[in-house]
């Protein structure tokens, strides 16, 4: 295992006996590093039959000691359980209302699949005989029937992460309960957030336990299943660019066969595609009250002609619910129906979105949508064809036009056009959620995001992607110019992004559902085996076009490797070269230099430790700010912290020192909208609170510890005079009573009522009021925000391939994206910057 590897800032907490779940007093379990980390006092101060093995580690020791809340966390144990997440527990109207808007949302992609899966089927397989249609109809019935019903909605649905779904949804639910990110700044106190939810693995079930140790263990199996998640989410970007392309192209197709002479169906196709992205900008919900009546209106007529066709040409078509007319097909045709495989499976595209669209509705609702109303509908679609194509077999070409009534072809064609529309607008929103959580979890360059909704997050524009999608797709629909090519590319995206959610949710069923393991391997082996067959029909299309999805996901996968892969290893540089505090005691609460009156609020990604860019702006500033805050935008793996959990604070050297620690939590679907006034604003009120709730906090311990109510055991060392660093973190609150615990809320007040009245009221005490009016003072004065300009590159005795990675892809990106100052929204006005090289 590599140094890197190696690095981590918090150590785990092995729990013995059983889970430990609750604040009971008098517990035993393991204390070890994460209790008492980097920020703790000199080592010189310690026992001298301690063990030294350097900052952030401490030898492990059973000892019994009640339930101890991290002191990072005072906002957090202020409202820990008030805000619990509660499934979405709907009215039955309410829900059938959520399952109509359901339509316009998830299903216009699968629903307008009827468009060209037949013509693109029977262009591999020639029409000789009612078997070659019943059997492609019974293959098309069978598959809707297993992937989009049997394995979304009825599982795939269910591995849902506090409601939201997708890809990076489940990753991050196998990073809360396996510490797998590669990044390692992972805290106990992220556990305390209301939306964590985490229930870790029984030790009586050793598999699990097997399975989450592996996984923590072995750095190749973290990076291979990092690569998976992104391998999935590169797909989805590339069916961005697909998806608008065959939905318009075969939307338009239908005047081919109406208009005579009409040739230009490629210009047409790119005139759409052009107005279709530049009105991303104005954001979906100006259009999206179309959505659902339209898509209502395209299933009710798909429902309808295909009932149609079946009375007027041949009901008997219904013979191909049995399944036998399946083996005739392979029978007959043998590799030709091999190869109309990679028609078939366009049958299903867009089943991925009923899982990646899940956080806006609920699962009842799309299990409800699609079971009564998109399964029915697409089956009497495809059935209404294969009855026309029985009467007509030389129609396969344009089958769904040639299939509908003369009278009503306008009509159709108008519908079909606004249902591609939307199919593509869903796919492209996609494709933005996409890149936005990818950029939240460290595995995406940082680009502009305008939120295009003041009241739904989720509605969200990337310039920068739009424009990339829409060159992408006119340059697909001018070199294809066919819907055919077309799809032989689009199968890959899709059956690739399933298998990518197979394999997930099958680790999910084995660690977190702790499935009976017979039913948990049977999950990948029918759903598994299904999509590697049509995986490798699709891929034999790679010389047809099958290898633009490739081309794309191979491109965006190494773009996203190599941002985490260069943030991660910038990530560790500054753990290994983070300022000790010995150091920092040596330079005195002047920190060697003058101290004026303000606020200087300093960025970097740690959550402990003093970053070594600080000393860079020792060495370059004439005076530093009176109140230091270290700033770390983190985000968390959950869909959305609640605003009351924002913010950790955490005291950094003894209080003369006037230094903190704010950790501003983020979920990967929250959206930081709030202007650098609002955020200043709420991190004092926070500060605020913190300085409060540590006077109580003290004084309660102390007051406690002096009346002899505890009665736990705790080994106790001299750390030096009263105040002198090293208290404040091993204090605070180190005392949480269990009745309080159980009555569910924060009664500090209660609790100080039994206290001497000396001891109760934090207002008396002279240390709290000098610091808050001191802080006062500090914002009076403005805020100064201080952002390291840093430079990665390789070192000199790295291998060939890392410098070409990190000196210059790597740097090429970080040119390239968005600033920081831009990026953490704070005030050009009130920026310092120096510079900084970071050897890695």
């Amino acid at each position: 295992m590599e140094e890197g590897d190696r690095i981590e800032e918090s150590s785990s907490v092995r729990l013995t006996g059983r889970t430990y779940s609750g604040g009971g007093m008098g517990e035993s379990r393991w204390v070890d590093g994460s209790e008492v980390d980097s920020e703790s006092p000199p080592w010189s101060l310690l026992d001298e039959n301690e063990g030294k093995e350097g900052y952030g580690s401490l030898r492990r020791r059973l000892v019994k000691k009640p339930k101890r809340v991290d002191s990072f966390d005072v906002e957090a144990m202020e409202i820990a359980g008030a805000y619990g997440h509660h499934f979405k527990d709907l009215s039955t109207w309410r829900t059938l209302a959520l399952a109509f808007q359901t339509l316009g949302v998830v299903y216009g992609d699968m629903g307008t699949s009827p468009l060209y899966v037949f013509s693109d089927v029977f262009s591999k397989v020639k029409i000789e005989s009612d078997v070659d249609i019943l059997g492609a109809l019974s293959l098309v019935m069978y598959t809707i029937a297993l992937v989009p019903l049997a394995k979304y909605v009825f599982v795939v649905l269910k591995a849902n992460d506090n409601g939201e779904g997708g890809t990076f949804a489940l990753y991050s639910l196998i990073c809360r309960y396996a510490k797998v990110n590669m990044l390692p700044n992972h805290q106990p106190a992220d556990e305390q957030i209301s939306s964590f939810k985490l229930k870790l693995p029984t030790p009586e079930l050793e598999r699990a336990l097997n399975i989450k140790e592996t996984l923590e263990r072995r750095s190749s199996l973290k990076t291979l299943l990092l690569l998976l998640v992104l391998m999935g989410t590169s797909m989805v970007i590339g069916d961005g660019i697909l998806t608008p392309a065959i939905s318009v192209m075969s939307a338009v197709s239908g005047l081919q066969g109406e208009i005579k002479g009409f040739t230009t169906m490629v210009v047409v196709s790119i005139v759409i595609l052009v107005a279709l992205f530049s009105i991303q900008r104005f954001g979906t919900s100006k259009v999206s009250v179309m959505f659902a009546p339209a898509l209502a209106l395209w299933f009710f007529s798909l429902g309808s002609i295909g009932i149609y066709n079946l009375v007027k040409h041949d009901i008997t078509v219904i013979k191909a619910f049995n399944p036998a007319y399946i083996y005739f097909f392979f029978k007959k045709n043998s590799r030709d129906a091999w190869s109309a495989l990679g028609g078939c499976v366009l049958c299903i595209t867009g089943a991925e979105a009923m899982f990646a669209d899940l956080g806006h509705f609920s699962v009842r609702a799309i299990q409800i949508a699609f079971t009564f109303v998109v399964f029915p509908c697409l089956l009497l679609a495809y059935m209404g064809q294969a009855a026309y194509l029985m009467k007509y077999p030389d129609s396969s070409g344009r089958i769904f036009y040639d299939s509908v009534p003369d009278s009503l072809f306008w009509p159709v064609f108008v519908v079909a056009t606004i249902a591609a529309m939307i199919a593509s607008q869903a796919m492209i929103s996609a494709t933005f959620s996409c890149v936005k959580q990818s950029m939240a979890l460290g595995c995406f360059p940082r680009l502009k995001i305008i939120h295009t909704s003041r009241r739904l997050m989720g509605q969200i524009y990337i310039p920068v992607i739009n424009w990339f999608l829409m060159i992408m797709c006119v340059v697909v629909v001018s070199i294809f110019r066919s819907t055919t090519d077309i799809a032989n590319a689009y199968g890959i995206a899709e059956v690739g992004v399933m298998m990518v959610t197979t394999t997930l949710v099958t680790l999910v069923m084995l660690l977190i559902w702790q499935t009976n393991l017979f039913m948990a391997l049977c999950f990948p082996l029918v759903f598994g085996s299904i999509e590697l067959i049509y995986f490798s029909a699709v891929l034999s299309k790679v010389l047809e076009g099958g290898w633009l999805p490739l081309v794309f996901a191979t491109f965006f996968l190494t773009v996203m490797y190599i941002w985490n892969y260069g943030s991660v290893l910038k990530y560790q540089s500054e753990v290994r070269e983070k300022i000790s505090m010995d150091f920092m005691h040596e330079l005195g609460s002047t920190l060697g230099t003058v101290r004026v009156p303000g606020i200087g609020l300093l960025y970097n990604e740690l959550v402990h430790g003093i970053p070594s860019i600080f000393g860079q702006f020792l060495l370059s500033l004439p005076a530093i700010h009176s109140t230091i805050v270290f700033v770390c935008i983190k985000y968390v793996p959950v869909p959305v912290v609640p605003q009351e959990e924002r913010f950790l604070f955490r005291r950094v050297c003894p209080k003369d020192y006037h230094m903190f620690r704010c950790i501003a939590r983020y979920g990967y679907k929250d959206i930081r909208k709030e202007d650098h006034l609002a955020f200043e604003q709420l991190l004092v009120q926070s500060l605020e609170n913190f300085l409060r709730k540590e006077a109580q906090d003290l004084a309660l311990e102390s007051s406690l510890t002096e009346m002899d109510i505890d009665s736990v055991s705790v080994s106790s060392r001299d750390y030096g005079t009263q105040g002198s660093y090293g208290n404040e973190e091993l204090k605070i609150p180190l005392m949480h009573d269990r009745r309080l615990e159980e009555a569910g809320t924060s009664t500090s007040e209660e609790a100080s009522a039994a206290l001497p009245s000396s001891v109760m009221s934090s207002d008396e005490d002279p240390s709290l009021e000098y610091e808050l009016s001191a802080l006062r003072e500090a914002i009076d004065s403005g805020f100064t925000y201080f952002l390291a300009h840093g430079d990665v590159r390789a070192k000199k005795n790295s291998f060939f391939l890392k410098k070409l990675v990190i000196n210059y892809f790597y740097a090429f990106l970080r040119r390239n994206c968005r600033a920081g100052a831009a990026n953490m929204s704070v005030p050009h006005m009130n920026i310092l910057q120096v510079g900084m090289t970071y050897m890695v």
